[in-house]
């Protein structure tokens, strides 16, 4: 079995399903910066090209087919709206979400305050209150916080104070402070996106944090300690498979793990999957000639495994043979999100192919004996 286009493809899509998605409930006044703060952590401007749909007269979802995020954007609140209409629309909004299968449901709140306005309005009080009671975890963000030589204006600072000493029902107790973009003409630095990442992913179900991982576009480390995971699951299940030595001309019964393994590492750095694809088979292009699968052209790269021919791969081999192609091929994936390797040049070229081969042989320098880094310590 060799990784072909489908192969890859239906492991892909399967991975994408398994991944899920978490839909993030934004609230916040008109102007205070709910768009510049998700398209900054997501990486596009979702509302404007994802596909909106109502989900109350208040309020519209906004997703993207494959895109491991899902964003419900409110409507009204604003100055004069009354508290009570807000309520209710809110209590719509999530009743209605859980009519929907689990990665449609609100799972985590992210509501803005501007650090300008120095003030939390009563409506805005009554809607936080009415969020703790509907158990949506609710991180108050505190919005365009300018800091200048790495200090808060003091009325910033006295403002985020009062709102903890308020002790309104959020994560944490306070507000977590974010400069969402870097502002050239005060100089402002970009700052906070990891750290309200980190607190998102905290409270967000278990089920759907893999999926705020692989969409977030801010913290590399993030995405390479559950790339880290994904490989050493992988690793896990090969060497279960191979508890029983299997012959080394069946060794292609670990394709599967090991294509899934790949798949969810592409997923976790944005790669979409036709290009995932290209990427995969390019990668492992001198690994498959002459009829050979994944797994046993990866074998007679490895130091001593060529001797194992007519014999057989025991849990050590099929283990350590697919921890370090999950090592190689985190850095193909880095290397598309830093480099933009395309289909183009860099296939033509090899340098994807190239590449993969690398850093696989360097992710077993003394053979399958030798001791490894995880794949998150090695590529931070």
């Amino acid at each position: 079995m060799t990784p072909g286009d489908d192969g890859f493809r239906t492991a892909f899509a399967g991975e994408t399903e398994a991944l899920g998605r978490i839909t993030i409930l934004v609230l916040g006044r008109t102007g205070v910066g709910k768009s510049t703060l998700v398209n900054a952590v997501f990486g596009e401007s979702l509302a404007e090209t994802g596909i909106g749909r109502p989900v109350t007269q208040a309020s519209h979802l906004y997703a993207r087919e494959g895109h491991g995020v899902a964003v419900v954007d409110t409507k009204g609140l604003e100055l004069g709206t009354d508290a009570e209409q807000l309520v209710g629309e809110l209590r719509d909004l999530v009743a209605h979400s859980r009519t929907r299968p689990p990665h449609e449901q609100v799972h985590v709140a992210w509501f803005c305050l501007q650090a300008a306005d120095l003030r939390v309005q009563d409506s805005e009080r009554a809607v936080l209150e009415a969020l703790r009671e509907l158990g949506v975890p609710t991180v108050l963000v505190m919005t365009r916080v300018g800091l200048h030589q790495g200090r808060t204006h003091p009325d910033v600072v006295a403002f985020a104070a009062a709102v903890e000493a308020m002790g309104l029902p959020v994560v944490d107790g306070r507000a977590h402070p974010v400069m969402a973009q870097a502002d050239p003409f005060s100089g402002f630095p970009a700052h906070g996106l990891p750290e309200l990442l980190e607190v998102t992913r905290r409270v967000a179900p278990e089920g759907v944090r893999a999926a705020l991982v692989a969409a977030q576009r801010v913290d590399a480390d993030a995405k390479a300690k559950e790339a880290g995971k994904a490989v050493a699951a992988a690793a896990a299940q090969a060497a279960a498979v191979a508890a029983t030595p299997i012959p080394f001309a069946d060794a292609a019964v670990l394709v599967p793990i090991q294509l899934r393994m790949m798949s969810r590492i592409a997923l976790l750095h944005n790669v979409p999957m036709d290009r995932a694809t290209m990427l995969a088979l390019a990668s492992v292009a001198a690994t498959t000639g002459a009829g050979r699968s994944l797994t046993t052209g990866l074998l007679k790269l490895v130091p001593g495994a060529g001797t194992l021919t007519g014999g057989v791969v025991g849990a050590s081999v099929a283990s350590g043979v697919t921890m370090a192609m999950g090592a190689a091929w985190i850095q193909v994936c880095r290397r598309y999100g830093r480099d933009g390797l395309v289909d183009g040049v860099a296939l033509a070229s090899g340098e994807v192919r190239d590449l993969f081969l690398r850093e696989l042989r360097s992710a077993l320098p003394g053979g399958l004996g030798g001791r490894r880094s995880a794949p998150h310590e090695r590529l931070r």
